[in-house]
Parts: C-alpha cells; sequence; structure tokens
C-alpha cells in the first residue's frame, strides 16, 4: 500500500509532496476514530522497547530525525505512526525564508535525498508557543537549534542561547546543530575552540534551569578520525549528554542518479550515507569507552540498518530519508526487529 503512495506522490517535486503529506496526516486527524486506528495499527505496547537515555525514558528506540517538522506543527499526529521521539527544527532565533526553491530533490536510483533547505523556518517563538499545547503520554521532544544565517559565527553563541531560553521550558532534550551544510560557514563551528566555548555555555545555562534538560551535540558524517576524536575529548570536557551521528553528507562518491540531480548542491541523505553513519557510530562508541550515549540517525531505510546502529554502539535511532521512501511501516519493522534482537542478546 505504501509503495502505492509513494508513487503518486513521487509524481509532485519533492517539497510540494512534503507539504501535501502534511495536509493529508492533518486531515486523517481530524476525522473521528481514525488518529486512533493509526495508533493501534502503527504501535507496539512492549515494556521491552523502553530505553532510558540521558536520563529520559523513552517509549521506544525509534525517533523522528529533525527537519520533518521544523516548526512543530504535526508533532501530536506524526506520533500516531508509533515514534518514541520526535525532533522539531532545525530552528533559529528569528523567521527564516530558507535557500531559494527548488532545494529538495530526490535520487530514487540511490534511495536518496540531497536538500538545501537552509533552515527554513518560522522562529523558535512560535515553535514554543505549538509545544505548549503538548498532551500528556506524548513522545519525547527534542528541540534541535541552531543560528540564523545573517549572524556571524562571532555571535552565534547568542543565537543559540535564545534558542535554548525559547524552548527549554517545552522540550525534554536539545540537539545542538553545527553541521548542516545549507548554512555558509556553519560547519565551522564544529572546530575545537568554538564548539568547545559553544557547548560548555549551553551545559552551564542547563545546569542553571529549574529541572535539567539534556543537551546533544550532532555532527557531520565528513568529519576525519582526527576530528572525531576531538568530539570525543570535547563531549567530556564539556559533560554534555550525548552525540547524534550523523547530519547529511557533502559527499557524492557512488550514486547513479543522473548528473542534473547528483550535481545538485546541498547535504545528501538515504541509503549513500548508511555505512558511513554506521562507521562513524562504530569508531565513537570504542574511542569514548562508552562514556555517553548515541543517537543514530543516517540512512537507516531498513530495519536490518537500524539493528546495525545498535551493535555499532547506537542507543537510539532516528529517522528521515528512509521514513520518506519506507513509510510508516517501517517503524514498526524496526521496534519488531529491535525486541528480537533484544531477546536473542545481540547488543
Amino acid at each position: 500500500m505504501y509503495s502505492i503512495i509513494v508513487r503518486i506522490l513521487f509524481i509532485l517535486n519533492a517539497e510540494q509532496a512534503h507539504h501535501f503529506t502534511f495536509a493529508c496526516i492533518r486531515l486523517m486527524h481530524r476525522i473521528p476514530g481514525l488518529g486512533g486506528l493509526l495508533r493501534r495499527m502503527f504501535h507496539i505496547n512492549d515494556p521491552a522497547l523502553k530505553v532510558q537515555v540521558a536520563g529520559i525514558e523513552f517509549p521506544n528506540p525509534v525517533g523522528l530525525a529533525a527537519g520533518f517538522d521544523k516548526d512543530a506543527r504535526l508533532f501530536s499526529e506524526l506520533a500516531s505512526f508509533g515514534f518514541g521521539h520526535i525532533e522539531i527544527g532545525t530552528v533559529t532565533p528569528m523567521p527564516q525564508p530558507g535557500n531559494d526553491k527548488p532545494r529538495l530533490f530526490r535520487l530514487v536510483r540511490d534511495k536518496a535525498i540531497i536538500n538545501r533547505m537552509g533552515f527554513n523556518n518560522q522562529g523558535a517563538g512560535p515553535a514554543a508557543i505549538r509545544l505548549r499545547y503538548r498532551k500528556p503520554g506524548g513522545p519525547v521532544i527534542g528541540g534541535n537549534i541552531g543560528k540564523n544565517k545573517v549572524t556571524p559565527n562571532e555571535e552565534a553563541e547568542q543565537d543559540y542561547l535564545k534558542c535554548f531560553h525559547n524552548l527549554y521550558p517545552v522540550v525534554d532534550y536539545f540537539t545542538v546543530n553545527v553541521s548542516s551544510p545549507n548554512t555558509p560557514g556553519l560547519r565551522a563551528l564544529q572546530e575545537k575552540e568554538p564548539l568547545t566555548r559553544l557547548l560548555s555555555l549551553l551545559k552551564q545555562e542547563a545546569l542553571r534551569a529549574p529541572s535539567y534538560k539534556p543537551v546533544f551535540l550532532k555532527i557531520a558524517p565528513d568529519l576525519t578520525n582526527e576530528q572525531l576524536d576531538e568530539i570525543v575529548e570535547i563531549i567530556l570536557e564539556t559533560g554534555i549528554d550525548g552525540l547524534i551521528a550523523t547530519n547529511t553528507t557533502i559527499s557524492r562518491e557512488g550514486l547513479r542518479s543522473d548528473a542534473s540531480l547528483v550535481n545538485q548542491q546541498g547535504g545528501l541523505s538515504g541509503k549513500p550515507l548508511t555505512a558511513r553513519a554506521t562507521e562513524v557510530i562504530r569508531y565513537v562508541a570504542e574511542k569514548s569507552g562508552k562514556r555517553f550515549p548515541i543517537i543514530a540517525v543516517g540512512g537507516i531505510m531498513t530495519a536490518g540498518d537500524a539493528i546495525e546502529k545498535f551493535r555499532a554502539g547506537a542507543s537510539l535511532v532516528q529517522l528521515y530519508t528512509g521514513f520518506i521512501y519506507g513509510g510508516p511501516p517501517l517503524v514498526k519493522q524496526i521496534q519488531k526487529r529491535y525486541l528480537e534482537a533484544r531477546r536473542a542478546g545481540e547488543f
């Protein structure tokens, strides 16, 4: 059934399909009883799925990555598809339109997507207002935060702080995004000195707050082993709570799609990222001695891909491109395979 839906959606350009899908999901949940039916179809109520990470109990280990629900418009409805956590954003302090269209491209032959969205969002404030209406018992909510395009890197800390304070009352954890390739100069913030300063600042803000909210760092898959060594040192030095690996890649190695697609600027996600994201997780887990949790994202297209991430050292996984190509059934498939693997002692 979902393969038929995908064929229909893929007639539209990628960004139009995204907005159409949003409208359909919202409409479905306005039909009495349909939201409950979806939850019964896609949820697995098994206590063995619960995972404790950074002091938070996640109802299951499968989440929706940032980028899908940028403005916290559909987090309640998306939870019907079985996600244990949903990461909203990336949000910036001030609204911004993002990059010029077209800026989202499907590479169907490669089961991949290239995006150069550019942190298009309505700002941290409006997202925070929507999140005030969260219902009890819903998924864990993460807030993915970034800086505005016009903010110079020397002033980036203030942008992250503004987002942090706006979202603090309404999210359960934070993700610091310094790894998107679509904001000029942003990845320079992954360098040791500015990153240490930024993470230390956010950690101290979290410690001063009335209730502590964990802070995670999201990194690029394009870092060298030496850079990953520095990332491990920075996380241990600053005391932040964990890592999200990985963001999209600027690599185009091994792609089979038409050159008109492959040569588009932006970050690549999906199947071509599967192996590299797993390599980064395994390297960081071994280098750190598993002293902090890792949330895996990048190239999780099947339940088997997710299990490989857990074997490599991940505590949780997040979907984005895999959810677009595989749909809600993939969320349930991963949960079922996770239960089988845990019971078999695979990790």
